[in-house]
């Protein structure tokens, strides 16, 4: 009788947390793709938005995709199978991320549970990890669906380890290294896990060996490890090659060494600090572009080392699991390799806080220990904790709702973020909100002059309007900054299309659109129209119609047939012997 009603209790505090989390997020209902990063994953996609098929899946496996410099054939075909069911209908997209969030969060609870045999403490970390708002981003962004996906394999390769522990055989350890092959397929940072599963033999496991136990060696534990570390290279190295091929890297490359170390050592602790407070929380926070002031770096390394120090010295063992968990996760992304241009990210931490929540969970429970009403006093103060974070989270999915909530907001709470307001000045400009997009693009100029995507949009919008000398002079600006694609092709288009003789200048646009074909290797459509429209502006029709017919093919390679007409109509011009000329 009394272990049915155990389980009773168990399923009923499952349902509790299902109903919860739905209460958290049900304004998700509201909310539209983001033009940020959902466009390359879906909206913009057409090998996505096809659907599951041989061609598609063969893509997903193969085929690194509009700059998403991750290999995660997993996640491309869990946006098609979204595509098949829901077609571009973003509540679809966005219900799958919430389930896949809600199962994470109850096999979390399974997994904690299972380990340690404390019901109550495992429910503090998993409603702590359902209901936190830094963890919003993962599961309100369409495009994060590599979190909650790869979130999803972590946990079940932790499961598949318990159960590898309880009884040591191959057939279970094989299951264990599927289900981290499926995660890192996910996405690349469940690189760490093989490092996690060696901290939970520690604890709560319990399996190194101790003077006078029979426990297992570490040693044996660490070698037991090593042919989990073959996909973990493997996916390193295909994860580096990609980002190297699509340019990932190349900002990283300009921040200084001692740049990327002092923000790391800013944003552990930032990050700690966004869990305790999640306030002003930002889709982006843009990397300082100066030294950040000496105090900060050494203050946060001084409280890195205290906190380690008291780890180790307190000698409890979910307070060295926990503080290495967070630390050791947190390696991939914490900026030492830079990749993009963010200071630090919520998404980030989805997985990585866990480890701090079992500090605090275990932590309070061993504190409490000799309380009166002890029992009354941490189920009260748990309810009101987690009933902020519930409001906290509902408040922080509306800003998600769409472009102008969100990069409004990041605006709004960050300092001199010019990425956003370049970002809102895209989201005005698509809705002929002409006026406010130049404001935010002047904006993101006066705090940064050499901004080089605020030129080229800056630029479009002037061109759009006439004032070609002043699009020009931005686009050479651009150029002077960095040798980037779009101001290369929207020059090479103007000085190729324009019959205003002051503008039209069809050798330099030639020699601009080659530039910007040999940095894609001549596989973008819309770089090779523009040399087609530049070899005929030059009077280069063999040219023009050869790069024009490799553009169509191309176009309609990727599914985009309206893109492909419009070509075509530029190449019967080519074939009659005349240039295209804007009217």
């Amino acid at each position: 009788m009394e272990q049915s009603y155990n389980k009773l209790r168990v399923l009923l505090i499952y349902v509790v947390l299902i109903l919860v989390i739905i209460a958290a997020f049900e304004p998700l209902r509201h909310n539209k793709f983001i033009s940020s990063d959902d466009g390359c994953y879906v909206t913009d996609n057409p090998q996505v938005q096809a659907g599951i098929t041989r061609k598609s899946v063969v893509w997903a496996f193969t085929t690194p995709h509009g700059g998403i410099s991750y290999w995660h054939p997993l996640t491309w075909l869990s946006h098609m199978l979204d595509c098949e069911l829901f077609g571009l209908n973003p509540l679809g997209h966005h219900l799958t991320n919430l389930l896949f969030h809600i199962a994470n969060t109850l096999l979390l609870l399974w997994v904690l549970k299972r380990m340690t045999g404390a019901v109550w403490r495992s429910v503090f970390v998993a409603a702590a990890f359902a209901l936190h708002p830094l963890h919003v981003e993962s599961v309100a962004w369409v495009s994060e669906r590599k979190d909650v996906l790869s979130g999803l394999f972590w946990m079940l390769t932790i499961a598949a380890y318990i159960r590898y522990t309880e009884r040591l055989c191959i057939g279970r350890y094989l299951l264990v290294v599927f289900a981290l092959c499926l995660g890192l397929m996910a996405k690349p940072m469940v690189v760490t896990l093989p490092f996690v599963l060696l901290l939970l033999d520690y604890w709560p496991l319990e399996r190194f060996q101790w003077a006078g136990s029979k426990k297992t060696p570490v040693s044996r534990l660490v070698l037991e490890k090593l042919p989990l570390l073959i996909p973990v290279a493997a996916l390193s190295m295909v994860t580096f090659l990609v980002q190297r091929s699509l340019g990932a890297m190349i900002r990283g490359a300009k921040l200084s060494l001692n740049l990327r170390i002092t923000n790391a050592l800013v944003s552990y602790i930032g990050y700690i600090g966004k869990m305790f407070y999640p306030s002003r929380l930002a889709v982006f926070y843009p990397h300082p572009v100066d030294r950040l002031p000496l105090w900060q770096p050494v203050v946060c390394l001084l409280i890195l080392i205290a906190v380690s120090v008291a780890v180790i010295y307190i000698g409890r063992r979910y307070l060295v699991v926990g503080w290495l968990w967070y630390l050791g996760m947190l390696v991939p992304v914490i900026g030492l390799v830079q990749v993009g241009s963010q200071a630090m990210a919520d998404r980030y931490t989805y997985l990585p806080l866990i480890g701090i929540f079992i500090m605090v969970a275990w932590g309070i429970a061993e504190l409490s220990a000799g309380w009166r009403f002890r029992k009354i006093i941490l189920s009260t103060a748990s309810v009101l904790i987690f009933a902020v974070l519930l409001l906290c989270t509902r408040r922080q999915v509306r800003i998600w709702q769409n472009d102008f909530t969100l990069f409004g907001h990041a605006v709004a709470v960050t300092k001199n973020n010019i990425k956003m307001l370049n970002n809102l000045g895209i989201a005005f400009q698509a809705e002929g909100k002409i006026e406010e997009a130049i404001s935010c693009y002047r904006q993101a100029l006066e705090i940064y002059p050499d901004y080089v995507p605020a030129h080229c949009n800056l630029g479009m919008i002037l061109q759009s309007q006439g004032r070609l000398a002043d699009a020009v002079n931005h686009y050479y600006h651009a150029l002077r900054i960095e040798q980037h694609i779009f101001p290369l092709s929207n020059l090479a288009w103007l000085k190729a299309t324009q019959q205003d003789p002051n503008f039209s200048d069809p050798d330099e646009a030639v020699r601009l659109a080659l530039r910007a074909c040999e940095m894609t290797d001549y596989n973008d459509p819309e770089l090779l129209d523009t040399l087609a429209a530049a070899y005929a502006s030059a009077g280069d029709f063999s040219k023009a119609i050869e790069t024009a017919e490799k553009a169509i093919k191309l176009a309609e390679a990727a599914g985009r047939k309206d893109y492909s007409r419009e070509i075509q109509a530029r190449l019967q011009l080519y074939k009659a012997g005349k240039p295209y000329r804007e009217k």
